[in-house]
């Protein structure tokens, strides 16, 4: 996600490490007992829904979840992280 979002400055919130542009939130994770978490901002779920479902994620408002051993692809933090970044500044 650093790469994806180069001008965004990391941060912590509610004990998760993520990043932070203009004052938002656009991007965080967290990793849980049997799922992790990916978190960026509801529009950026919304662009990638397809995506999201085509690669059997669970996806809610904003965050998709999905298990240690089935990961979300690497290009689609790519594109979500893109996308939040995208909304946080608009």
């Amino acid at each position: 996600m650093r790469e994806a979002l180069p001008d965004a400055e990391e941060m912590t919130a509610y004990d998760m490490p993520g990043f932070r542009m203009r004052g938002t939130v656009v991007a965080s994770y967290a990793a849980f007992s049997k799922q992790v978490g990916l978190y960026v901002l509801a529009p950026a779920i919304a662009d990638h829904a397809d995506e999201i479902a085509e690669a059997g994620l669970k996806a809610s408002k904003t965050g998709v979840t999905f298990s240690p051993h089935q990961p979300i692809p690497g290009d689609l933090v790519t594109r979500l992280a893109v996308a939040s970044g995208y909304h946080a500044v608009v």
